[in-house]
């Protein structure tokens, strides 16, 4: 009975610590890969197809997520996001990135299309580089991962979603874009529709542009939720335009650099 209430004291306690979970949950990153087939050129689909074989970009999106449970991954852990300091203007997050050393979700993108521009590199390399990629930039359009370091991403800001006890991180990674109830070829259909002023802007921002924009987004988010915050009809009310304009730009800006990678 005694090591009964032990584990389940254990378990009550695990239930309630702040953890990373998959930006955007398996639906958002799902949602982010499909909206990029939409807009693979030929070239890119047939190269796509060759390195995934059947698998879509929709699928392998979460591959980075499901092999956390493999110990051998383990170096992987700082590559789904950049912690950035508060109160920085656009040229001091451009010089963050530049100086800072860590792996992180923006340095690790370029690593990835560079081995898939590799010629030499084996299959397998480029099947995870390919499957990495899609991930990381489903992760950056992440506000969350954006975010400060010192409450890890958010994961240690308690609040309550519709009742429920969870964190700001998590509400962000899958709250949100569950709440809508719906499939991620659904809710890519939804949201996929870009002004020609849009696609044209997302597509030809850098990399560094697109973390401002998710710095900015996520120094909102921080101040629209104190901790323990009740969040419910009126968070999503609020948020839910910007949870799609990150899912979709996400999805475009993806398409771009596989574009691009394939020339």
């Amino acid at each position: 009975m005694k090591q009964f209430k032990k584990l389940f004291f254990l378990i009550a306690i695990l239930a309630y610590l702040p953890f990373n979970v998959s930006a955007w949950g398996i639906t958002g990153h799902r949602i982010v890969g499909q909206i990029a087939d939409f807009y693979l050129n030929a070239k890119a689909r047939k190269a796509v197809k060759k390195v995934l074989g059947t698998e879509s970009l929709a699928m392998a999106s979460n591959w980075p997520d499901f092999i956390k449970s493999d110990t051998s991954y383990n170096y992987m852990g700082s590559w789904h996001y950049v912690n950035l300091p508060e109160g920085l203007d656009q040229q001091g997050v451009f010089s963050f990135l530049d100086s800072f050393k860590e792996a992180n979700v923006y340095s690790k993108i370029p690593e990835m299309t560079a081995i898939l521009k590799n010629k030499n590199a084996s299959p397998e390399a480029q099947q995870q580089a390919m499957r990495v990629l899609i991930h990381l930039v489903g992760d950056l359009h992440q506000p969350m991962h954006t975010a400060r370091k010192d409450d890890l991403g958010g994961n240690k800001i308690q609040v309550s979603w519709f009742g429920q006890r969870s964190n700001l991180h998590r509400v962000w990674d899958e709250a949100l874009v569950d709440y809508q109830q719906l499939s991620y070829t659904e809710y890519a259909n939804a949201i996929n529709h870009p002004t020609k002023a849009q696609f044209q802007a997302w597509s030809h921002d850098s990399l560094k542009d697109a973390v401002f924009q998710s710095y900015l987004i996520c120094n909102d988010i921080y101040k629209a939720t104190p901790a323990e915050a009740k969040l419910s009809y009126n968070y999503n009310f609020k948020f839910v335009d910007v949870v799609n304009q990150q899912l979709l730009k996400g999805g475009i800006r993806l398409a771009e650099i596989i574009n691009r990678i394939y020339g």
